[in-house]
């Protein structure tokens, strides 16, 4: 796809995710690209630094792996105590790969055992959380990629099933049934890409605007699930959320 748009000689390209935005870059050097959304670009090689990226990527980071600490935090704060979780991620998704390591990192500094499940496909994700729920995982860290996303009702229904807390990253992942996620706002992301589009349109070079970070984050608990599951979130974590799905 990436190969199509450099032959129909557009003027620009808009990316969202890491996936994307290296099939652009490999797809060309000379056409400016915006990404909406991605994490870790520096590490990935997609930016020489995040205030002066150097070449013709840009636009804005969601701080994929930036935020595993905050939300293995919130986790920790809903159920005190907690001594093992699991998580759910693809294993073919180069950005997860930097969210386990450091999920990894916090939970061995904490003290909290985890289950770790790289998913090769949907079926790779049931089985995951099969396992989890037979071995008794407390909460699990669904991490967010394209495959996982594509998955997630099948990952509340089943999380409900099993009676497992999950913690997600965009809020449609609750909406589909999951019970807390914590991201940036992706719909304010896509918004701030539109004004890197407009400015290099007018002639700036994408290598000396730097990539921001995202401005604005949503904490979203579905009490419905709660509800079902038998979880009690605590008041000082509901009262924080930005949005919270009534169990009525």
């Amino acid at each position: 796809m990436a190969d199509e748009l450099i032959r129909r000689k557009v003027d620009i390209i808009v990316t969202s995710g890491n996936v994307a935005t290296i099939a652009a870059k490999h797809a060309t050097d000379t056409i400016p690209i915006v990404m909406a959304t991605g994490a870790d670009q520096v590490s990935l090689g997609l930016a020489k630094s995040l205030s002066r990226p150097g070449e013709n990527v840009t636009g804005l980071t969601s701080l994929q792996s930036d935020l595993t600490a905050k939300r293995f935090a919130l986790v920790r704060e809903m159920f005190p105590g907690i001594s093992r979780m699991a998580v759910l991620w693809h294993r073919d998704n180069v950005s997860s790969a930097l969210s386990i390591r450091d999920l990894l990192s916090v939970a061995e500094s904490a003290k909290v055992a985890v289950q770790n499940f790289p998913a090769k496909d949907a079926d790779g994700v049931a089985e995951a959380l099969r396992i989890a729920a037979r071995e008794r995982a407390q909460a699990v860290v669904v991490v967010h990629s394209p495959l996982i996303y594509r998955e997630r009702r099948k990952i509340a229904e089943l999380a409900l099933k099993y009676k497992l807390p999950t913690m997600n990253g965009p809020s449609e992942y609750v909406d589909a049934g999951g019970l807390v996620s914590y991201a940036p706002s992706y719909s304010d992301l896509f918004r701030r890409a539109a004004i890197y589009v407009d400015r290099i349109l007018k002639g700036a070079n994408p290598g000396d605007l730097p990539i921001e970070q995202p401005t604005k984050f949503e904490l979203v608990i579905n009490q419905k699930t709660a509800k079902a599951i038998g979880a009690a979130i605590p008041a000082s974590v509901v009262l924080r959320a930005d949005r919270v799905i009534s169990a009525l």
